[in-house]
């Protein structure tokens, strides 16, 4: 059985690593012999698929920022349908991203309808879509859609989809991480220093809006607890220079490591974090987070004044409850000034933290239990099988 699978960015990448583990997983069970073949990233490739283009380096967010990307993105589209038609898949998986999945997904509809698509992790237009079509064009590809939120479940059963709420995956990519005190001890972090988890970037628009408040933000901190330590995981080895350089500039005591990833979440006693996918991870560990998200100003104005976008949260951890658990800085309210205060609320506040770990748990009874990747996996291969 030959399955495709399409995804976008180094979440992506993630997502479909560990779906693709528990694909072979199921398979073996069911004696089924898969081939799997993607678009993603180095992840996806350990866990078993062959690659036909490299996609967690093209990512963007917003107008401005996806123009540099536009080009390589439909060269990526282009070899993906040309290997569609000259090997039809016994069936297609996309994975959020939108625009290239659409493609793809209205390409198997016209040209190869017998090939049946499932949609696992929806583009979230069930937050808030860019456009009133984005919704039916979602459904129109899609033989049936994997939900990961229940609120996207539910709005897409009101739309009229055929849809499974599995859970969110990273449930069960959490439990293999390590407990808080193993991963100190494997980072060597002493008992009296802070250490606090800088998340700046997945996207190279990310280096350049996000990580100077950042470390601005840090340079503060570091100036009120002279005992902090700060760490940064790299999601692509290409940001390791920016943000080496950005460490000398800004004078703060970082280390950036591309290994131990894990460890350093699991050992932070707070992060500092873009708006993302870690942002689960981060409550899952029980780490008290701030979190952080700009784009270029043009592409904010456009997004408020023309299209009217609004979003109630834009944090994974407020949308899977749909009230503020952790606290959002989004564009011009994301100030060094803001986001410090809140760190330090984090960090002093006995009331405020417990207050967190509440709400965390609150979370966790609305993400699904372990074995979500095994689950999403049966509904694939039940398809096909």
């Amino acid at each position: 059985m030959r399955i495709f699978i399409s995804t976008g960015e180094v979440s992506g990448d993630l997502q479909g690593s560990l779906l693709i583990a528990a694909l072979k997983r199921q398979a073996a069970q069911y004696d089924l012999e898969l081939e799997i073949v993607a678009l993603g990233g180095e992840k996806m490739v350990s866990s078993g698929a062959t690659l036909i283009g490299n996609t967690t380096s093209i990512g963007s967010f917003g107008l401005l920022e996806s123009v540099p990307y536009i080009l390589p993105t439909l060269q990526l589209q282009r070899r993906a349908i040309a290997y569609l038609k000259q090997h039809p898949p016994d069936l297609v998986v996309l994975i959020d991203y939108m625009g290239p999945n659409l493609a793809i997904g209205k390409y198997i509809r016209r040209h190869l309808p017998q090939v049946p698509v499932v949609y696992y992790i929806a583009p979230q237009v069930w937050v808030c879509p860019i456009t009133p079509r984005d919704t039916s064009r979602i459904i129109a590809v899609s033989d049936k859609l994997l939900a990961i939120f229940p609120g996207e479940a539910r709005y897409f059963q009101e739309q009229g989809a055929k849809v499974t709420w599995v859970g969110h995956p990273l449930v069960d990519r959490v439990k293999d991480f390590p407990n808080r005190e193993a991963a100190r001890s494997k980072l060597g972090i002493l008992d009296d220093v802070k250490s606090i988890a800088l998340l700046p970037a997945s996207r190279s628009q990310e280096i350049k809006y996000l990580l100077p408040v950042m470390f601005q933000t840090a340079q503060i901190i570091q100036n009120k607890f002279p005992d902090v330590h700060f760490w940064i995981p790299l999601s692509l080895e290409i940001y390791r220079k920016s943000i080496e350089q950005a460490i000398q500039q800004y004078n703060i005591k970082a280390t950036v490591v591309s290994e131990l990833q894990k460890e350093v979440l699991a050992a932070a006693d707070l992060a500092i974090t873009k708006c993302g996918t870690v942002n689960l991870e981060l409550a899952l560990l029980n780490v008290p987070q701030v979190v952080l998200y700009r784009v270029h100003p043009f592409t904010y104005w456009v997004a408020r004044k023309i299209l009217k976008i609004a979003f109630p949260f834009a944090s994974p951890t407020n949308l899977m409850v749909m009230k503020p658990i952790v606290p959002e800085f989004i564009q011009e309210q994301a100030t060094p000034e803001n986001l410090s205060q809140a760190a330090f609320e984090l960090l002093q506040n006995q009331k405020r933290q417990q207050q967190m770990q509440e709400d965390y748990q609150e979370m966790r009874q609305a993400i699904g239990e372990v074995g979500v990747c095994d689950r999403a996996a049966n509904e694939i291969l039940q398809m096909i099988k």
